[in-house]
Parts: C-alpha cells; sequence; structure tokens
C-alpha cells in the first residue's frame, strides 16, 4: 500500500534528488501543541498523510519527518507532536521536555477542541509560555479548534475562538480532522510559508540545530503498520516500537 497519494500542492517526496542541481530542501520545524485529547496526534497525521485514523495510543511525543513539496518548493518538514498540557494551580503544568519542544521548534499549531471548554482556557497561557520562550522571536503561531463535526456536544462557539486569535494576533482555523483535510492542510501550509519567508530574509547564523534527537525508528513506518491494520478490518494491537 503506498502510504501518500499524489496532490495537488503537497506531495510526499523521497530524502534527496537526482538532477546536478538539486540542493538540500529547506527545514521547517513545527511544534503542534495542546490540551489532552484534544486531536493534536491526528491533526498531525491528517497532514502528512492526508488520512483519518480515530484511534491512537496516548501521545508519547513523537516526531515526524518528510520531505514534501508546497507551492513548487521542496521542505524537509518535521513535525513534533507533545503531550497534552494542563493547569495546575492557574499556571501551565509544562515540563521541560515540552519546553525544549518549543525553543526547537520555528512555528507552532495550538490546538483545543470544541467539545472541551478546558482545552480552549489553555489558549492564552500556552501564547504567551511560546512567547516567553521565544523572546524577541516572533515565531509564527496559529491557533486550530479541532472537531468542528462535533456540534451536538460543543462548548466552545467557534467565534470565541476567533476573537482570542485576533485578540492575540494569531491565525485562527476551525477544522475538523475526521472530516476534512482542505482547514487542516491551509493551517500547516500558512506556517509552512512564514517559515520560509523568515528563513530567507535571516541571516546564516540564526539557523540553529536540533534540541531533539532523530526518533531511534522511523515513525511514518508505524503509521503504515496503522493503515494497514484498519483497513485489514482487524483487531488493532498498538505496539511500541
Amino acid at each position: 500500500m503506498r502510504l501518500t497519494q499524489s496532490m495537488c500542492t503537497i506531495a510526499e517526496c523521497a530524502p534527496g534528488g537526482d538532477g546536478p542541481n538539486t540542493a538540500r530542501p529547506r527545514l521547517v520545524k513545527i511544534a503542534v501543541v495542546g490540551g489532552s485529547g484534544v486531536g493534536k496526534t491526528a491533526l498531525v497525521v491528517r497532514f502528512l498523510t492526508r488520512r483519518f485514523i480515530g484511534d491512537y495510543e496516548r501521545n508519547a511525543g513523537n516526531l515526524y519527518s518528510r520531505h514534501i513539496q508546497i507551492d513548487g518548493e521542496m521542505l524537509a518538514i518535521q513535525v513534533q507532536d507533545t503531550p497534552g498540557v494542563q493547569i495546575h494551580e492557574h499556571s501551565l503544568d509544562c515540563n521541560e521536555q515540552l519546553n525544549r519542544c518549543i525553543r526547537w521548534a520555528d512555528a507552532l499549531v495550538i490546538v483545543f477542541s470544541i467539545t472541551d471548554y478546558k482545552s480552549f482556557e489553555l489558549l492564552s497561557h500556552l501564547y504567551h509560555h511560546v512567547r516567553q520562550l521565544h523572546p524577541g522571536n516572533m515565531v509564527p503561531v496559529v491557533i486550530v479548534a479541532n472537531k468542528a463535526d462535533l456540534l451536538h456536544i460543543k462548548e466552545v462557539e467557534p467565534q470565541q475562538g476567533l476573537q482570542l486569535a485576533n485578540m492575540l494576533g494569531c491565525t485562527f482555523y476551525e477544522v475538523s480532522v475526521s472530516e476534512n483535510y482542505n482547514n487542516v492542510f491551509n493551517a500547516f501550509h500558512l506556517l509552512c510559508k512564514e517559515v520560509s519567508k523568515q528563513q530567507i530574509t535571516s541571516t546564516p547564523e540564526r539557523r540553529r540545530t536540533s534540541l531533539i534527537p532523530r526518533p531511534k525508528s522511523p515513525n511514518m513506518q508505524d503509521l503504515k503498520r496503522r493503515f494497514k491494520q484498519a483497513l485489514s478490518a482487524k483487531v488493532r494491537t498498538v505496539t511500541s516500537v
């Protein structure tokens, strides 16, 4: 089974190239943060593969790497999935692992669920925490409201998310990861364009080394395994890599 089919503006590509003018793709590092159960992993997988699987193991903070083409430019995109964040005694409960992920990232997606008001309350706290970890650096941030299809159990109105995003100076997207790919793609597409623009206008000294080690095993292979399990209609058995 081929993991990703051909796409119009985004396509999975193998690293490297055959032509004499092949250059190393521009690296874009994106971290996805938010509360527990808001659909961060599903969002990442939807963007990278255009597929949706509703059953995931608890988030262990995986790093996904893909060479893709966006608007004609080859990019090496690393997307860091992160464990859920909670508020403890009116402050964020952020461990050092999460802080390293935020510092490492060139751009961030902050996700909440319209079915969970507590995840919405995390937004402004997370945003200001990101700014504290990126002092003087206007790292692009997009706010994503997930589970837009679950209107019958919503706790947050779309207008609330939009108003908060405008107040924070962020772009806002309301998405249903399970039903629609377009806005998921648009959110990541915007961040990639913003990061590329910054990288083009910045000096070479701005380039930073990754603070997150490469995964010991290819996570996309794990995704292929899950796809095969889902499509075979057998009982899914999640195994750690």
